[in-house]
């Protein structure tokens, strides 16, 4: 018997003494959230309570707002962009770092949802429209992060297991849980929690479940989250089909299935349909509705036996279970040494890991790496305000953003001048902390007031950003009628943008340093639309422009409204929700933050600036992108344009510069009307807090922009295989592109040619693909080639193989890559091997998996540039 088999049968048999103890209630109270991030223990059989935290782009902790400060990393397309499965697993590594620091035990990613249509808002946090490439990028980002557990056990064949307590592969800190994410056909925001994904079973398993069945397959994940939207007409809590019948019996994978949080609709069929945990608590529609419906012979009472064991095997894969009681997490020993957010080791991790996915696009006469000398004007406001992370339960607190500006002013000092450029948001955007400060502390950000309905203070503090959240952030607390929440301006007398965000009656004062009051605003501010998630992470906002002198103080005062979602929904025609649904539950759940902000030189004055400083430099370097109301969860776009004028900035400084280069501050696909007119384009993501630096790195040569796309780039608004993200007025959604996501359907002419091909990017250096032939690599196919760097810089290339399948119908499909660097002017053989999991296809008659065969192999940088095809007969 192997150790791994022994320690898997160890822990199986503590995991049934255990339940064995346990009487009904007790094991159905295990199986609903303690509070919004966490599980309750159970001192008689030594569990300790779990704790969850979002994760993909940093470990948030415990708070949804305002929390500790974490290291913010760069998004997950600039990860999956590098194309290069240690950079994942280094990401994994250093989130389980972060989580062990917090006393976290599970972090809620990878997102691996795909990105069908370019007009996806949660695109950010998901790797990309392949699902290969994905699936690869997510089994690493989970080694990194599982690997070195106190207890790996088993999760389904092959698992790795270094034996209670051995610390794996004796990396700090030990492994902390991966939760993928969701659960599936989750490619879109809009009405999430209502829509309905109408996707063929050979869609479902070729395209949608691959990367979980990679993962699973390749790296042994210890728990899943299932999503909020339906699935051919039924929620994905309660997929049976997919959550029993195919992750758990055709895969084997015993480990657990949790709701998104508020997801869960119904009790029984939840229950029945292979959903283990329900998030958040401390209610929900399990609990006594659990117990009863066990009672009355609904749900067998050794289905909730199953999901206690896999409750109980994630808690001993991270150490929460059957040691001694403790959790090593919560031991101080295992905290100690662990980086701070922004700890030398931890910046320079996070700028080299940005600097890998950054992709270049365009690169004329050598504009980039930037001349070592001349002038160079940087425009634009996301040059100066440099948006670092995407919006909704993925931000988190960092302890600092370097913005591009600062980052490229470090590198070419005097040489640079740097002009503000134009507006781009549409909503307004809480204070920044730089901008207010707490009038009682003097700590930048701001002072908090929760207040009881009679009016009395619940608690005051401060805060380091200018916003709450409650619902989530008060466990075991009074919830509060309303909120005060005060700041001193650190504006310069002119024109300030002041308001507030949230639901409720507010009433806001500014007041003169001498405290006579100069403006007063009252404004009663309701949610739109009848989805809660919508509600709670785009909430309804106000905002006033107002003359104001310098160093004013302002109260912005807010008595909640809450909404009651019950009698939103019912009025709703096509939305039907069970008496127990946990949506009911997020009506205590809002947010509320303070808005203001000086108000920047206007647009036209900010082009004229653009133009001056444009043709007085050698190069200029213009900004644009998008923001956090672009990306972000609970909405998705209209449009890839530029929101604002930025086109018109582009060609207005591209007339008035020798050589201009574009930097892309945006993770997903955006039009370039300009593009012939500029020397250069370049694709820098969302970077996390070192984002200014890295950047700064790759525009001067000290990193090379290596990244490959991982989302084609339509030509245009509507030019691609799928588009549509809007709900129709049944609910539904339907996937008609099939199996030809993304690139697959550019391939076979069911969009016009794309402006840029899924896996296109430059780099520094120039390449000779020579020699490629059919080889076989342990009974898979596989293409060996010479490849040659013909530049004279060491580089670094993305080698991509596709298969295009003989059969009529069968897109093509990226089906293996490897990344080499090379030195200039070396050459280097490589072999390819294909993925033999895509060379198959799902036969709905027949129920089953039908093996491939003919076709070719394509070596390509991206489908746009193909090197070499071999025929496989």
């Amino acid at each position: 018997m192997t150790q791994s088999t022994s320690t898997d049968a160890q822990s199986r048999e503590a995991v049934a003494q255990a339940i064995s103890r346990l009487s009904l209630e007790e094991k159905v109270n295990l199986l609903t959230g303690e509070t919004a991030f966490t599980l309750p223990g159970n001192d008689a059989i030594g569990l300790v309570p779990l704790a969850f935290s979002d994760g993909p782009t940093g470990v948030r902790g415990l708070k949804f707002m305002g929390g500790d400060a974490v290291a913010l990393f760069p998004n997950a397309t600039l990860i999956a962009s590098s194309w290069d499965d240690a950079i994942a697993e280094e990401v994994g590594g250093m989130l389980s770092e972060e989580a062990h620091r917090q006393n976290i035990h599970v972090v809620l990613g990878p997102t691996i949802n795909l990105h069908r249509t370019p007009l996806g808002g949660r695109l950010f946090e998901a790797y990309s429209e392949d699902p290969y490439l994905t699936g690869r990028a997510a089994s690493a980002y989970v080694r990194g992060l599982q690997e070195g557990a106190p207890d790996a056990g088993s999760g389904g064949a092959g698992q790795r297991d270094g034996g209670p307590g051995s610390g794996g592969s004796g990396r700090r800190g030990g492994g902390t849980g991966a939760c993928l994410k969701h659960l599936v056909a989750n490619e879109s925001e809009i009405l999430r929690n209502f829509m309905d994904s109408r996707v063929s079973e050979t869609a479902l398993r070729e395209v949608y479940l691959l990367p979980f069945e990679m993962a699973v397959q390749d790296a042994h994940p210890w728990a899943m989250m299932a999503a909020y939207n339906d699935i051919n007409g039924v929620t994905a809590t309660e997929q049976d089909h997919i959550q029993n019948g195919i992750v758990k019996d055709e895969w084997g994978w015993d480990g657990l299935i949790m709701s998104d949080w508020f997801a869960t609709k119904r009790t029984v069929q939840s229950a029945n349909g292979g959903l283990d945990l329900v998030m958040p608590g401390p209610v929900g529609p399990w609990g006594d509705r659990l117990v009863a419906a066990v009672r009355r012979g609904d749900v067998a009472e050794s289905t909730v036996d199953d999901h206690v064991t896999r409750l109980l095997l994630l808690a001993r894969r991270t150490g929460a279970f059957g040691t001694d009681g403790t959790s090593p997490l919560a031991s101080s020993v295992f905290a100690q040494g662990m980086p701070a957010p922004d700890s030398p080791e931890r910046r320079e991790q996070l700028r080299r890991i940005a600097t890998r996915g950054m992709t270049l696009l365009k690169n004329d006469a050598g504009a980039l790496p930037l001349s070592q000398d001349g002038p160079v004007a940087l425009v634009g406001r996301s040059a100066v305000h440099t948006v670092c992370m995407g919006g909704g339960s993925a931000q988190v607190t960092p302890p600092y953003q370097v913005s591009i500006a600062e980052g490229l002013e470090t590198r070419l000092g005097d040489r640079l001048t740097v002009v503000d450029g134009l507006a781009i948001r549409r909503r307004p955007l809480a204070a920044s902390p730089e901008f207010v400060t707490d009038p009682v502390s003097g700590e930048p950000g701001v002072r908090i007031t929760r207040l009881a309905a009679d009016g009395h203070e619940l608690g005051s503090g401060h805060s380091p950003v200018a916003s709450l959240s409650t619902g989530f952030d008060d466990p075991g607390q009074e919830s509060p009628a309303a909120v005060r929440i005060e700041a001193d301006l650190r504006n310069p007398a002119g024109t300030v943008r002041v308001g507030a965000i949230g639901a409720g009656h507010w009433h806001v004062t500014v007041t003169g340093p001498d405290g006579t009051v100069l403006e007063e605003l009252d404004r009663e501010v309701s949610t739109e639309g009848f989805d809660p998630g919508e509600g709670i992470l785009r909430p309804p906002a106000f905002s006033e422009l107002l003359d104001l002198p310098a160093g004013v103080r302002v109260t912005a005062a807010q008595t909640f409204r809450t909404v009651d979602w019950r009698a939103v929904l019912e009025a709703q025609p096509h939305v039907r929700v069970a008496e127990e649904s946990h949506i009911f539950a997020a009506s205590g759940a809002g947010v509320a933050a303070l808005v203001a902000e000086s108000l920047p030189v206007s647009d036209d004055q900010a082009l004229a600036a653009a133009e001056e400083a444009a043709g007085g430099a050698g190069t200029a370097v213009v900004v644009v992108g998008l923001t956090e109301e672009d990306e972000t969860e609970a909405a998705d776009k209209h449009t890839l344009a530029l929101p604002g004028r930025q086109d018109e900035l582009v060609r207005r400084v591209a007339a008035a510069a020798e050589r201009t280069v574009v930097v892309v501050n945006a993770a997903t696909p955006i039009l370039m009307p300009w593009l012939d007119e500029v020397d250069a384009v370049v694709i820098v993501g969302l970077p996390g807090q070192e984002g200014g630096h890295a950047v700064a790195d790759v525009l001067t040569g000290a990193a090379e922009p290596t990244g490959r796309l991982v989302t084609t780039y339509p030509s245009a608004d509507g030019a691609a295989p799928a588009w549509n993200t809007q709900p129709d007025e049944t609910l539904g959604l339907d996937y008609s592109d099939g199996t030809a996501i993304g690139y697959r359907g550019y391939h076979a002419g069911n969009a016009p040619e794309p402006l840029f091909w899924f896996g296109a990017g430059l780099g520094f250096g120039a390449w000779e693909y020579a020699d490629a032939e059919l080889t076989d690599d342990d009974g898979a196919p596989a293409v060996s080639l010479t490849l040659r760097n013909v530049s004279a810089r060491d580089s670094r290339e993305a080698v991509q193989l596709y298969y295009d399948p003989a059969e009529a119908g069968q897109p093509v499909r990226l089906a293996g890559y490897a990344t080499v660097e090379v030195p200039a002017g070396g050459s280097v053989p490589v072999t390819v091997r294909a993925d033999p999991r895509l060379f198959r296809r799902w036969d709905e008659t027949a129920g089953s998996w039908q093996d491939l065969s003919g076709g070719e192999l394509l070596l390509a940088r991206g489908l746009g540039d193909i090197r070499a095809r071999v025929s496989l007969g």
